[in-house]
């Protein structure tokens, strides 16, 4: 049975010898990149086009047509090649369309070497775009899916190369577009427009599309870059950056964890740390986001199906309402049963295959929870009770969970990456979201606080001793409860700062400590940094900002928000926004500037791929537990005897 695929959706391939057949209703340009495990293409000979048309595994036209056949074998693609995403540009020239918006929407077909069709693909919704990806074949857990991308570029072929990391994507996209220039005169016309919205079908062929029902707009799915996404914001729904990192090492990958064969028709079973890396660290992070991904395709395919279906469902109505010969008789009743009849079984549909994926995510969820080293994993997590001091720093830090509404129950790390590359605020203010609103003022202060200082404990536990230090200011003295366990274990560097001159005394040093590592490294002279001076990295907690803040303060610390991760000091700020409108538009940068999070369930942040607001929940420690207390003892432990 072909799968229809809508803009996010994937399906598994059964075979890895295949083709991929283009309908369009314009002579296109019709190419394909190879991607890494991060859907970098490592440069030219990784692309498939019509002045190099041939690599290995993969074979496309030599010329802009309206129908293209490309051949593909999965078995026969590098091993390092883990993505191949198909592209369809239109070529340039006098009289061409410059859009894909004024041609008919493309078809695109993933078949068998029969013809068979196994997955169709139409890119509908397309508008100023001249290049889009049009789909991408991946490998998941050693099987390969075909996933419908739909992702445009209205910039052209050139956009299109650079976002998947292509060096000088301007000179090879000219130099494409100039082969196709010269094989034009040898372009296929296009085939004849079916009637408005039916898709004619010819046995073992390529198919054209009419200009049939689009579905609405928020079926777009944006995909992601191969370079990394764009800075985290504070505003709802900003975009989040999750982009997978790029680590640079010698060591040879130690051999992937072998996967249990699965039984004939069943998914194979998950395995904690199948992703690609050059570490178990690395691959059980690669595959956490792997997972996050797969989430919010899914969910984001599912939603697409629902919105196309009661968009159809609307548009049959309006029709049968708007003919008189309906109102006479049961016509009518009959035309809106079947409208409401195809709604339930396109939504009853997507909702199946949302259910079998949620299945899968959540059973891998399930092996790889338990198998998490101590940087990513939860307060409740067994690891915790074997815990020492590290020897050295892990590459990211878990700071709490993501979910989605569509699937209840399963929860996806988010990570950050260490060193820390931005600072984090804690929003004390009283949010939109329904956790918010059932708490007081005071409750979501405390419940800030208490994040923050949960949050400094993780990077005491995760970094070697000493290497690590906390400063608090604390200008009102209102946080003691909350900051017990870091005060009583003895981990800070000081005592919390309180009033105008523990505030301006702790800003005096930290400042004072980034501006001379900052000439040092301009000036190539580490050496001739003071001996006093702690190279180690530096965290500075601030509660209820702007309280005991002058304007000297609020400038220091917004020079501490913007120059000190790259020199190792870091900011965890507990506020309110609210709190500090005195000031206007000028703290609009810092808040900018941070990673926002709550202290109770809020749906605000977004991810790269589609854009769906995830429900972000902090971690919590078990009732009753104290691990937290048990962890930064040994870390104070850890520094008293000088252990490293």
């Amino acid at each position: 049975m072909t799968a229809e695929l809508v803009r996010g959706q994937n399906h598994t391939l059964p075979q890895t010898r295949l083709e991929i057949r283009v309908s369009a209703g314009s002579p296109v340009v019709a190419g394909a990149t190879l991607g890494d495990e991060r859907g970098t293409v490592r440069g030219a000979e990784w692309i498939a086009h019509p002045a190099s048309h041939r690599v290995p595994g993969l074979e496309v036209s030599r010329q802009a047509a309206a129908d293209h056949r490309l051949a593909v074998d999965l078995d026969a693609l590098p091993e390092s090649v883990h993505r191949v995403t198909v592209l369809l540009a239109l070529p340039l020239g006098a009289g061409r369309p410059g859009r894909f918006g004024a041609v008919a929407a493309p078809f695109v077909a993933v078949t068998g070497l029969d013809g068979t069709e196994i997955a169709t693909f139409t890119l509908t919704g397309l508008d100023t775009e001249s290049a889009v990806s049009a789909l991408e074949l991946y490998r998941r857990q050693g099987v390969w899916k075909v996933r419908a991308v739909g992702q445009g570029y209205a910039a052209g072929l050139a956009e299109m190369l650079a976002d998947q990391g292509v060096a000088e994507a301007a000179e090879l996209a000219a130099s494409i577009q100039e082969a196709v220039a010269s094989g034009l005169a040898r372009s296929v016309p296009p085939p004849p427009r079916a009637p408005e919205g039916e898709r004619v079908r010819h046995p073992a062929g390529p198919a054209t599309t009419g200009g049939g029902g689009r579905p609405p707009a928020s079926a777009r799915i944006p995909e992601p870059s191969a370079e990394p996404a764009p800075p985290h914001t504070d505003a709802p729904g900003g975009p989040v950056n999750y982009a997978h990192p790029r680590r640079q090492t010698s060591a040879p990958p130690p051999p992937p964890p072998v996967t249990p064969p699965a039984a004939p028709g069943q998914p194979a079973q998950p395995v904690a740390g199948d992703a690609t890396g050059w570490s178990m660290e690395e691959r059980l992070y690669n595959q956490i986001w792997g997972m996050f991904e797969d989430l919010a395709r899914a969910v984001a395919a599912y939603r697409s199906a629902v919105d196309f279906a009661e968009s159809r469902m609307d548009q049959e109505l309006d029709r049968t309402l708007s003919d008189p010969r309906s109102r006479i008789g049961g016509a009518g009743d009959r035309a809106r049963e079947e409208a409401r009849a195809k709604h339930d079984e396109l939504t009853g549909r997507a909702r199946d295959a949302l259910e079998r994926d949620l299945a899968q995510l959540a059973a891998e969820s399930a092996v790889v929870e338990p198998a998490l080293p101590a940087a990513y994993a939860g307060w409740g997590n067994p690891v915790w009770h074997g815990y020492r001091v590290p020897m050295e720093i892990p590459m990211a830090l878990r700071i709490g969970d993501l979910h989605l509404p569509e699937g209840i129950g399963l929860r996806i790390p988010l990570l950050v990456r260490l060193p820390l590359e931005r600072g984090i605020w804690v929003d004390s203010g009283r949010t939109a979201s329904e956790a918010a609103a059932a708490t007081t003022g005071d409750q979501l202060r405390t419940l800030a606080m208490e994040t923050a200082v949960a949050l400094a404990a993780r990077l005491l536990a995760v970094y070697p001793a000493d290497e690590f230090s906390v400063h608090v200011i604390d200008p009102a003295g209102s946080a003691v409860g909350p900051l017990s366990p870091l005060v009583a274990s003895g981990v800070l560097a000081g005592p919390p700062a309180a009033g105008a001159e523990g505030v301006s005394s702790v800003l005096a040093h930290l400042t004072r400590r980034v501006d001379l590592v900052q000439m040092a490294i301009r000036a190539g002279a580490a050496d001739a940094l003071p001996p006093d001076l702690d190279t180690g990295e530096h965290l500075l907690i601030v509660n209820d900002f702007p309280h005991g803040f002058d304007d000297r303060a609020v400038t220091q610390l917004r020079y501490l928000a913007d120059e000190g991760p790259s020199v190792g000091v870091h900011l965890l700020m507990v506020a309110d926004r609210e709190d500090a409108r005195a000031y206007g538009p000028v703290l609009d940068p810092l808040w900018r500037s941070l990673l926002r999070i709550t202290p109770v369930a809020d749906d605000h942040l977004a991810d790269p791929w589609v854009g769906h607001a995830w429900t972000y929940e902090p971690l919590r420690s078990p009732q009753g537990s104290r691990v937290l207390e048990q962890v930064l003892a040994l870390v104070a432990a850890a520094r008293r005897s000088g252990h490293r």
